[in-house]
């Protein structure tokens, strides 16, 4: 023992003061865009929560606002979306198993390589912030690790890392690493673009890449939301608004329900139904699976300056909540595969079926790392057993609109040419013509929109009506 008995380290000179004792370490303040960020990344992967939910609720409870809420959105976004292609990064800097590192330590690595790869943040900028990050969120221990991983990152850009780590005999892998998906889902994109692998990549590449927030004028006029929002005219929908940057929640037109965001592509396939010509009156139209309520919402005014009606069936209580919130009346909390309504009885129907999602990952990024093929056989059983609860709703002359946003055939062709075999009183119908002004929509009869060809999410429409 030292005078005074207190401790000295070894191998340390006597006489010298302890300076690390005498100077404990202090964490840096808050970064509170990175924390945010870092924040969503553990509640999709903690609570299988989806990010377009929970990060502006933390932006309005923290109050981050301007940049740095963009700065937060743009982190948690790119981190989700690059997933894939940056953990192929870090396992070339790590020597063991990614799934060896600690979930937290790696949602910061995560972060750590979306700034050095995707974004224009000063190399050094980017590794000092995060490995302080990583101080604050996991501890002082891995902040080494964490730093010698993010530099080894930062030695070579995007380019140098794929063309290191991407298999070089697969093209289509090497497609799916480039732009950071699962290999399965680009080869359903590339199924469905029938097979070209220019258009496979182009897809790829637009569902890689930030969207923009569509807005839908409902029971506004558009020229005043446009004015109000400082967007620009969709370009297919006459209800749409399409906003580069900015918080729709801000607007007074959202907050009073005149206007909703929704995709475009999404209004085209309720304007596609409304549009298509019926065999007889035209007075009920039904949603047959309506939440959260946007394609609902636009069809009930469609219908109320037909004066139709409009009945919304939704099987889970809270989306039956959202879909009144959206302006819709008559709602009913219901398994739409056995709806209370007499059958025969309904002019039109939307069946917006659960599906997937592979067709809105730019809006939802993490749905691409959650979705597994063996996802599909109860998906497309159900959506089989909802078309069959559809066309027994559908009186004859009358028109029902298959809709899904996802390009996968077994989710798009496959139901639709099962529900023709098993009911030979239905007909399709061509639905390009209802889609005026909309290019690029193939040889039909379906329609089948994309993120590289309309800038909107990936919707399919069939269109069947019943013989009379």
């Amino acid at each position: 023992m030292t005078p005074g008995g207190s401790a000295r380290a070894p191998g340390k000179p006597a006489g010298k003061p302890d300076r690390r004792a005498a100077r404990p370490y202090r964490p840096p303040a808050d970064d509170k865009p990175r924390r945010a960020a870092f924040d969503v990344l553990v509640a999709v992967r903690k609570d299988a929560a989806y990010a377009n939910l929970v990060l502006p609720g933390l932006l309005r409870e923290r109050g981050i606002t301007g940049r740095d809420a963009a700065l937060a959105t743009e982190l948690a976004y790119g981190a989700l979306r690059g997933q894939g292609l940056y953990d192929a990064v870090l396992q070339a800097c790590v020597d063991r198993p990614l799934k060896q590192v600690d979930p937290p330590v790696l949602d910061v690595l995560r972060l750590g390589a979306h700034q050095l790869l995707r974004t224009r943040i000063p190399t050094h900028a980017a590794v000092s912030a995060t490995v302080d990050l990583a101080r604050r969120v996991v501890s002082a221990g891995p902040v080494s690790f964490v730093n010698a991983v993010l530099r080894k990152v930062a030695v070579q850009d995007l380019d140098a890392w794929v063309a290191q780590i991407a298999p070089a005999d697969d093209r289509l892998g090497a497609l799916a690493l480039q732009h950071s998906h699962p290999r399965w889902i680009a080869s359903a994109f590339r199924d469905a673009l029938g097979g070209d692998l220019w258009q496979t990549g182009a897809a790829l590449a637009a569902d890689d890449a930030r969207p923009e927030v569509h807005l839908v004028a409902r029971r506004i006029p558009r020229d005043e939301l446009l004015a109000s929002s400082g967007g620009t005219l969709g370009p297919f929908s006459p209800y749409a608004v399409r906003l580069g940057e900015g918080d729709p929640g801000a607007l007074a037109a959202v907050q009073h329900g005149r206007a909703g965001v929704q995709d475009e592509g999404s209004q085209l396939m309720a304007l596609a139904l409304a549009a298509a010509p019926v065999d007889g009156p035209d007075r009920v139209w039904v949603d047959l699976c309506a939440g959260p309520g946007g394609k609902a919402a636009l069809l009930e005014v469609l219908a109320g300056e037909r004066g139709a009606r409009l009945v919304a069936f939704e099987a889970q209580h809270h989306r039956s909540r959202l879909v009144r919130r959206s302006g819709v009346p008559d709602v009913l909390t219901t398994d739409s595969r056995r709806p209370p309504m007499a059958p025969g009885t309904a002019d039109r129907v939307l069946l917006d079926a659960p599906c997937s999602g592979l067709g809105a990952l730019r809006r939802r990024p993490e749905v691409r790392w959650r979705r597994q093929p063996s996802d599909l056989p109860a998906l497309t059983r159900l959506q089989g057993e909802l078309l069959d609860s559809g066309v027994r709703l559908l009186r004859p002359g009358g028109v029902l609109a298959y809709v899904t946003c996802s390009p996968h055939l077994a989710e798009t062709r496959v139901p639709v040419l099962d529900v023709l075999r098993r009911h030979p009183e239905l007909e399709q119908v061509d639905a390009r013509p209802l889609l005026p002004g909309v290019p690029d929509l193939g040889e039909g009869p379906s329609v089948q929109l994309w993120p590289h060809l309309h800038g909107t999410d990936a919707m399919h429409l069939a269109l069947l009506r019943r013989r009379r």
